[in-house]
């Protein structure tokens, strides 16, 4: 299942609700982001 969170007040979202409405159901701020995966680090040569 894919999360977005608020960028203001910090709450995941759903992405179910984020389909339908581009505001935070929680604090109503108009920017929700996709949070990044843990990245591996990979040594050069």
């Amino acid at each position: 299942m894919v999360e977005y969170k608020c960028f203001q007040c910090g709450r995941r979202v759903a992405q179910e609700y984020v389909k339908k409405r581009i505001r935070c159901p929680y604090c109503g701020s108009k920017i929700i982001y996709k949070p990044r995966t843990v990245v591996t680090k990979v040594k050069a040569r």
